[in-house]
């Protein structure tokens, strides 16, 4: 399943590179690419472990920039 969402408080371009390439390494991820110029996130994930990869992503997100929140 693929969908993109909006990246709110999104401040780094380096944090968002950083981000993408730990989502991307999750279990169950086909692909997931942040644009920093645009805050959106496209998430390329297995249908099953869909909830449990955004969920993941949201707390990798986080790490890096702690006020960021991904809009579902």
């Amino acid at each position: 399943m693929k969908r993109a969402y909006k990246l709110e408080n999104l401040g780094c371009a380096n944090c968002a590179a950083k981000m993408e390439k730990d989502i991307s390494n999750l279990s169950g991820v086909n692909s997931a690419r942040i644009n920093y110029m645009t805050s959106k996130l496209i998430l390329d994930a297995e249908d099953e472990k869909f909830t449990e990869v955004l969920d993941e992503s949201q707390k990798i997100a986080n790490k890096y920039e702690p006020d960021l929140i991904i809009k579902k």
